[in-house]
C-alpha cells in the first residue's frame, strides 16, 4: 500500500476542446480536458477528474438522456463508452474517422454520430451484455461536405443535421412513409446549429455568418405515417469504397436524387421558411461560433468569435441579454436543464464560465495557466497547491475541491518557481521579469517586491525555515541573492559559482543553503557564518535539482548525466547514488532523426522530492513517467505514467512512416496558423489579425514534483495540468488479514455485545467505509475512552486517518474530534497522520469562525438598528421578522454578549488542537 499511489484528480485546466454537457440533475457540468474529462459539481463546488482517458484529445461527448453513460470519442475517432457511476470503461470502438458531434435521443434507445457527410444511428448500448455495445441501425447520405451538428425531437421519431455545405437535413430515425428526409437551404455560410420547437417538427437553424432561419412544418409529429413495407436496402460504390474499414451493415438511406414519390393517402412533409433573422444588427461582431436552445423556455443562446454572447427568445427574436465575458472566442455552449445556468468554453485560454442570465451573476468561473505550468509548492497543512506558469499568473488551488480560488497577475513574464512560507500564509513566486513577489493570502495582494541591483532573470527560488529570508538564483549572472522578509531589503550577493544557478534549497533544521549550478558543483552556505560556503560538493556533472530530506540529514542532486546522488550535507560525503537514465523511456518527437532509444541517452531528472517519511524520492524530467525510488535499497520502486496522450509531442516510441515523404517528415513543414488545434503563440503586443502566430505540440514534461505534508499524496504540473495521485482512492473493497469470522454480520454481532474495540478492529478489516462508520458512531460518548485504551496500536494510525477523512464528508464534528483529542492522549502517532488530521480541523476551524463572525456582527447589526429607529425588537425580529415580542436594548445586549461568549469557546476548543 506505500506505493499504491492512484491517479487523483486534474488540476490547472478546466476545458481544451470539445463539447460542454450539464448533468440530468443540471448541477453539474461535464468538461473535456485533454484526453481526459473532468466533472464540476456546481452545487457543493467540488471538480473531479474520471480515471479513464482516450489515446488523443477528446473532439466531442455524447451523454446519455439518464446521465449514467458518456460516450468519448478522440480526435481520430476512437470511442470510449464510459459509466458515470462506477467511473469505469464498459466499451471500445472505434469510427476509423474524425467525428464531429454525438447525440443521444431523448429515450436513450439510439444515437447518432455525424462524420464527414454521413451520420450513422447506432442502437444505444442497454443493460443486457452484448459482445458489441454498439450497433449499427441505419445510415443517412445527404450533406455534401463535413456534418457539424445534431438535434432530436422530443419523441425519437426524428433529427436533423447541420452540414458545412450550408444545407440542413432532417431524417426519420423511423420508416416512415410521409418523411424519409427534407433538405433545407437558405444560409449563406457554415451551420453552427439546427434545433427543434418542442413536441414539433418547426426547425429553428443558425450559421456562422449570424443568420437564424426559422422554418415551419405542416405536420405534426402525430401526423408521421409509419412505413408498413422495409425500406430497400441501397449499397453503392461509394459505400463499398469507404467500407474498406468500416463496412455499413445497417439501412442506407440516401438523401442524394430524386424527392420520394408521394403515396395514395399520405401527403409528405413540407417546410417552409417563416423568418429569417440577422444577429449582426445589434453592433459589429465577428462569426457565431456556438448556439445553443432551450426548448421549454424557448431561449436561444449564440456565442461569438469575439467573446460576446446573445440570449434571445425565439420565435420572436426578442434580445434578452447581451454580454462580453472575454475576449476569446467562445467554442461552445450548453445549457441545463431548467435552463437557469450556460455553460461557456473558450479554448484559447482555457476558460469555463457557468452564467446565470436571470441574476446576470456568474455561478462558476476558472481558468487554467495557458500553455504550460512551471512550478507548484504545497502548503504545510497540504490544503493548498500554489502553481506559477509561463503565462506570469500564480495560482492557488484548494486540494479538497480542486477549483482555483484566487490568481496573481503582477508578474510580466513566466513564473518559474513557487514556494510557501512555513506558516503557509505567504506565498514567495520567482519570475522571468527580474522580481521576486511576495502574496499575502490574507488580503490577497502582494505586499513584497524583491529585485536586483542589476536586471536578472531568476530561476530558481527558497525560502528559509524561519520565513525571515528569501534567497533566488540567476540564471544569467551565476550569483545568489538574499533578501529579508521583513523589511524587503537586499542582504546579500552570493558569488562564487561559475555558470547558471538551477536550483536552491533551505535545510529544514538549520540555516544552511544549498544551492546547485552547471558547473557541477553544490555549495553549501551557511546563513548566520558570514554568508560563507561551508562545504563544496563536486558532482560528475551538471547539476540540475537539490533537495534536503525532511529531517535535514541527507541531500539529493539529480545531475545532467541522469544519476541521482546522495550526500552527507555535514561530512559533505556522498552515500549513494541511483542511475535513472534507462527508468525516463522518453519517446521521441515527431521532428527527431533518431530513435526513443537513442533519444533517451541524453534526458536527465530536472525535478526531485523527498516523501514525507524520508524512505523514498520522486524524480522526474522531460518524460512521460514519474519515478519513485527508495533511497536505502537505492533500487527502483514504480514507475506512474503521467500521461497516455498521443496528442502530446514525445509520446511516439517508433517512427510515424505515414508522415514521411521523399522530402522528409511531413512534422517538419511549418503550417503557420492554419495547423488546427495546438496551443497559438503570437509576437508581443499583436492582438488579431497576426499573420506571425504559430501553433506548436505541446511537448510531454514534468517540470516540478511535490510530495504532500501529510505525506498521503503528491503532485505533478506537466504539459497535462496538475495531476494529484493519492493514497485515499475510492476504493469499494479493499480488506486485508481476513479469516471465515471477519463479516459484517460479525461485525455488528459484536456491536450488540457492546464489545466497541473487538468491532473496530474487525471493521478495519474489512476495510468498507460505511461499515467503519457505522461502527465508530454507534460507540456511547463515555465509552470512547475506554475504546482508545483497549485499541492495538496498529489500528491506531488507520482510525486516524479514517477519522481525518470523515471530517470532510461528515457532520459530526464534536463526536470525531473527541476521538481525535483521546487518542492524543493515550497513543503516540506519526507526523503524517497528525497533519492529515490537523488538514481536516483546519478547514472545519475556518468555515466555523466565519460563521461566527456573521453571527456576532448579525446580532451587532440588530441592536444598532433597534436603538435607530426607537423601537424595542427582539433579535428574531431584527433578523427575520416572525416575531411580534418587545425586548428591551438591555436583553439584546445580553444576547450579544451570550453568543459571542458561545463563539468564543467554540473556537478555542477547536484551537486547543493545533
Amino acid at each position: 500500500m506505500k506505493f499504491a499511489y492512484r491517479f487523483s484528480n486534474l488540476l490547472g485546466a478546466v476545458y481544451r476542446h470539445g463539447n460542454l454537457s450539464f448533468s440530468k440533475d443540471g448541477n453539474s457540468v461535464i468538461s473535456p480536458v485533454g484526453n481526459r474529462i473532468s466533472v464540476f459539481d456546481l452545487k457543493n463546488n467540488k471538480s473531479e477528474t474520471l480515471p479513464v482517458s482516450t489515446a488523443k484529445n477528446i473532439s466531442c461527448v455524447g451523454l446519455s438522456p439518464d446521465g449514467n453513460l458518456a460516450i468519448l470519442v478522440d480526435e481520430d475517432g476512437a470511442a470510449l463508452l464510459v459509466s458515470l457511476i462506477t467511473r469505469a470503461v464498459l466499451h471500445h470502438f472505434h469510427f476509423h474517422k474524425p467525428v464531429a458531434s454525438i447525440r443521444f435521443s431523448p429515450d436513450g434507445r439510439s444515437f447518432v454520430v455525424t462524420k464527414e457527410n454521413v451520420a450513422l444511428m447506432y442502437h444505444a448500448p442497454g443493460r443486457n451484455r452484448e459482445f458489441n455495445a454498439f450497433v449499427l441501425d441505419k445510415s443517412y447520405y445527404g450533406p455534401y461536405d463535413e456534418t457539424t451538428c445534431i438535434d432530436w425531437t422530443d419523441d425519437s421519431k426524428c433529427f436533423v443535421v447541420g452540414s458545412k455545405d450550408m444545407s440542413t437535413w432532417v431524417f426519420g430515425a423511423e420508416r416512415w412513409s410521409n418523411l424519409i428526409y427534407y433538405s433545407l437551404g437558405g444560409h449563406k455560410d457554415i451551420m453552427v446549429g439546427c434545433f427543434f420547437e418542442k413536441d414539433s417538427l418547426d426547425l429553428y437553424t443558425v450559421s456562422q455568418d449570424g443568420t437564424l432561419c426559422v422554418w415551419e412544418s405542416d405536420t405534426e409529429l402525430d401526423g408521421l405515417v409509419l412505413r408498413k413495407n422495409k425500406l430497400t436496402v441501397e449499397r453503392g460504390e461509394e459505400e463499398e469504397r469507404e467500407g474498406d474499414e468500416e463496412e455499413p451493415r445497417g439501412e442506407v438511406i440516401r438523401g442524394k436524387g430524386e424527392r420520394p414519390k408521394e403515396k395514395e393517402g399520405t401527403k409528405n412533409v413540407r417546410y417552409k421558411q417563416r423568418s429569417k433573422h440577422f444577429f449582426n444588427k445589434q453592433g459589429d461582431f465577428n462569426n457565431l461560433t456556438a448556439a445553443a436552445f432551450h426548448k421549454p423556455t424557448h431561449i436561444l443562446v449564440t456565442g461569438f468569435a469575439s467573446g460576446i454572447f446573445h440570449l434571445h427568445e425565439l420565435p420572436e427574436f426578442n434580445l434578452i441579454h447581451s454580454l462580453s465575458i472575454s475576449d476569446q472566442r467562445i467554442a461552445t455552449v450548453s445549457m441545463n436543464s431548467s435552463g437557469d445556468w450556460i455553460g461557456f468554453g473558450c479554448s484559447g485560454l482555457g476558460q469555463l464560465l457557468v452564467w446565470e442570465w436571470q441574476s446576470e451573476s456568474y455561478v462558476f468561473k476558472q481558468q487554467g495557466h495557458f500553455n504550460n505550468m512551471a512550478a507548484l509548492a504545497y502548503s504545510p497543512d497540504g490544503q493548498y497547491i500554489a502553481t506559477g506558469g509561463d503565462d506570469g499568473k500564480v495560482k492557488v488551488w484548494n486540494t479538497t475541491s480542486g477549483l482555483c480560488f484566487v490568481t496573481f497577475t503582477e508578474h510580466t513574464s513566466s513564473v518559474t518557481n513557487v514556494t510557501f512560507t512555513s506558516r503557509g500564509f505567504v506565498i514567495v513566486s520567482a519570475s522571468l521579469d527580474g522580481t521576486v513577489r511576495a502574496f499575502d493570502l490574507h488580503r490577497y495582494r502582494n505586499f513584497r517586491t524583491f529585485t536586483s541591483p542589476r536586471p536578472a532573470q531568476f530561476s530558481s527560488l527558497a525560502v528559509d525555515p524561519s520565513g525571515d529570508l528569501v534567497s533566488a538564483g540567476a540564471q544569467d549572472s551565476f550569483e545568489v541573492f538574499i533578501w529579508s522578509m521583513q523589511t524587503g531589503r537586499l542582504l546579500e550577493v552570493l558569488g562564487g559559482h561559475e555558470g547558471p544557478v538551477s536550483c536552491l534549497s533551505f535545510s529544514p533544521v538549520q540555516s544552511i543553503l544549498a544551492s546547485a549550478s552547471w558547473d557541477k558543483t553544490v555549495r553549501l552556505w551557511d546563513m548566520m557564518d558570514s554568508w560563507q560556503t561551508k562545504e563544496t560538493l563536486r558532482l560528475t556533472s551538471d547539476g540540475l535539482a537539490v533537495s534536503y530530506r525532511p529531517d535535514g540529514q541527507e541531500l539529493a542532486v539529480a545531475t545532467l548525466d541522469g544519476e541521482i546522488s546522495f550526500w552527507n550535507p555535514q561530512s559533505a560525503n556522498q552515500t549513494g547514488s541511483v542511475s535513472g537514465r534507462h527508468d525516463l523511456e522518453m519517446g521521441r518527437k515527431e521532428t527527431d532523426k533518431i530513435t526513443a532509444k537513442q533519444s533517451a541517452k541524453g534526458k536527465s531528472f530536472t525535478s526531485l522530492c523527498y516523501s514525507a517519511d524520508g524512505e523514498s524520492i520522486l524524480a522526474g524530467g522531460q518524460s512521460k513517467f514519474v519515478c519513485i525510488y527508495n533511497i536505502r535499497e537505492q533500487i527502483l520502486m514504480k514507475k506512474f505514467e503521467i500521461s497516455c496522450n498521443l496528442s502530446l509531442d514525445g509520446m511516439e516510441e517508433f517512427l510515424d512512416r505515414r508522415k514521411m515523404t521523399e522530402f522528409g517528415s511531413l512534422a517538419l513543414v511549418d503550417e503557420g496558423v492554419g495547423d488546427g488545434d495546438g496551443v497559438e503563440l503570437s509576437l508581443p503586443g499583436v492582438r488579431k489579425g497576426d499573420m506571425s502566430s504559430r501553433h506548436f505540440k505541446p511537448e510531454i514534461r514534468v517540470s516540478s514534483l511535490r510530495f504532500s505534508p501529510t505525506g498521503r499524496s503528491w503532485a505533478a504540473t506537466s504539459t497535462e495540468g496538475l495531476l494529484t495521485y493519492s493514497l485515499d482512492g475510492a476504493l469499494v473493497f479493499d480488506p486485508y488479514d481476513l479469516d471465515l469470522d471477519v463479516t459484517p454480520a460479525s461485525v455488528r454481532r459484536q456491536l450488540r455485545q457492546a464489545e466497541w474495540a473487538a468491532a473496530i478492529v474487525l471493521a478495519f478489516r474489512l476495510n468498507e467505509t460505511a461499515l467503519t462508520q457505522e461502527v465508530l458512531e454507534a460507540v456511547p460518548h463515555h465509552q470512547i475512552a475506554v475504546v482508545c485504551g483497549s485499541l492495538p496500536d496498529v489500528y491506531v494510525e488507520k482510525l486516524l486517518g479514517f477519522i481525518a477523512s470523515a471530517l470532510e464528508r461528515c457532520g459530526h464534528l464534536q463526536f470525531y474530534l473527541s476521538w481525535s483529542q483521546l487518542i492524543f492522549h493515550i497513543k503516540n502517532t506519526i507526523l503524517p497522520t497528525i497533519q492529515s488530521l490537523q488538514k481536516s480541523i483546519q478547514k472545519h476551524f475556518e468555515d466555523l469562525s466565519k460563521l461566527c463572525d456573521w453571527n456576532m456582527y448579525t446580532i451587532r447589526y440588530a441592536v444598532a438598528l433597534s436603538k435607530q429607529r426607537g423601537v424595542k425588537r427582539t433579535a428574531g425580529d431584527a433578523l427575520c421578522d416572525e416575531d411580534s415580542e418587545v425586548m428591551s436594548e438591555a436583553s439584546l445586549e445580553e444576547t450579544d454578549m451570550l453568543i459571542n461568549q458561545k463563539n468564543q469557546l467554540t473556537l478555542e476548543w477547536l484551537e486547543s488542537f493545533f
